[in-house]
C-alpha cells in the first residue's frame, strides 16, 4: 500500500508513533534528552538529505534502526552551534 502526503508536518504526524518507540529506545539507553523533533530532525537533515520516493515503510525502519551515538552527536553539534545570548528583561527585578 503507497501512501502520499501532502506536507511534511502530515507525514510526522503519521510516524510520530514509530518516533516515541525510538525516544523510548533512546530513553531507555541514557539518552533522556532527546526527543521526536531531534531525531527527525537528525533523519530529516543527515539521513534522507539525498533519498527521493521513501516509502512509510523505510521511513519507519529508519527510525526505529537509527544509530542512539549518532543521533546524540548530531543534536550536541547543533546545541554547539546554536547562538547563545543573554536575556535582559527590563521587567526583571533581580538588582
Amino acid at each position: 500500500m503507497d501512501f502520499e502526503f501532502s506536507s511534511k508536518e502530515e507525514l510526522y504526524r503519521r510516524i510520530k508513533p514509530a518516533l516515541k518507540a525510538k525516544k523510548a529506545n533512546l530513553n531507555s539507553e541514557g539518552y533522556h534528552y532527546i526527543n521526536e523533533i531531534d531525531i527527525w530532525n537528525y533523519l530529516v537533515q543527515d539521513k534522507w538529505t539525498k533519498s527521493n520516493d521513501l516509502m512509510l515503510s523505510d521511513i519507519v525502519d529508519d527510525i526505529l534502526r537509527a544509530d542512539n551515538k549518532l543521533i546524540d552527536a548530531f543534536l550536541k553539534k547543533k546545541l554547539e552551534n546554536a547562538a547563545r545570548t543573554q536575556y535582559f528583561d527590563k521587567d526583571l527585578d533581580i538588582l
